[in-house]
C-alpha cells in the first residue's frame, strides 16, 4: 500500500510553521480558487470561514491525498475585520477594537480522498484599552499588516490583550493543531 501524500492548501508561512510542529512530511500548494471572488458578504463570519476552508481543501483533493484547507477571520461587532495591508489601516483597526472583545474564527477542512472532516475553533479575544501611541508602537514592532485583525499573537501582539478564552492556542496563529493532530492520526498517514 502506498503512502498518502499530505498537502497543505496554503502558501501562508504561518500555517506552514504550525503544521511542521506535528512532524508530518507535507507539501504546501496554493489552493486553486480565487479567494476574493468566493467571499460572500451575505454569509455570517463563521459560515464564510468554513466555506473558504472547504473550497481551499476541495480544490486540491484527490485519491491518495490528505489535503488541509484553512481560513481565519476576525468577527467584531457583527462585521469581518480582515488583513489591513497597510500600517495606517492596522492602527485604525486596532484602535476600533481596543477595550472591546472580538471572536477569532479559525476553520479547517481536511479531505482524505473524498472523505471530508471540518472543524472550527472560535477564540474570544479581549483587547486592553490602549492609547493611539501604544498601538502605533505595537504596529511598528510587528508590522501585522498580513494578519486578520492586525496582530501577531505569537510575537508582541500578546501585549494587546488582557484575556484570551481559547480551547487551542495554536488556532489563534492559524491552525488548531490539537484537533488537526487527531484528524491526521485517523488519516493513517
Amino acid at each position: 500500500m502506498s503512502q498518502k501524500q499530505l498537502i497543505l492548501a496554503s502558501t501562508s508561512k504561518y500555517r506552514q510553521e504550525l503544521l511542521s510542529r506535528l512532524a508530518y512530511s507535507y507539501s504546501a500548494q496554493a489552493p486553486l480558487i480565487d479567494e476574493e471572488k468566493e467571499k460572500d458578504p451575505s454569509l455570517a463570519p463563521q459560515a464564510l470561514a468554513e466555506k473558504l476552508a472547504d473550497l481551499k481543501a476541495a480544490s486540491l483533493k484527490a485519491a491518495g491525498k490528505v489535503v488541509i484547507g484553512g481560513d481565519q477571520l476576525v468577527s467584531f461587532e457583527g462585521r469581518i475585520i480582515g488583513k489591513a495591508h497597510t500600517a495606517e489601516r492596522a492602527v485604525e483597526q486596532l484602535m476600533s477594537m481596543q477595550g472591546k472583545s472580538h471572536d477569532l474564527i479559525t476553520a479547517i477542512c481536511v479531505y482524505d480522498g473524498d472523505k471530508k472532516i471540518a472543524y472550527t475553533d472560535i477564540t474570544r479575544m479581549h483587547m486592553k484599552k490602549m492609547t493611539r501611541a501604544q498601538i502605533e508602537r505595537y504596529v511598528q514592532l510587528d508590522n501585522p499588516i498580513d494578519c486578520a485583525g492586525s496582530y501577531k499573537i505569537e510575537k508582541h501582539g500578546i501585549m494587546l490583550f488582557d484575556k484570551i478564552e481559547s480551547q487551542d492556542f495554536t488556532a489563534i496563529q492559524g491552525l488548531p493543531l490539537i484537533e488537526l493532530g487527531k484528524i491526521l492520526e485517523n488519516a493513517n498517514l
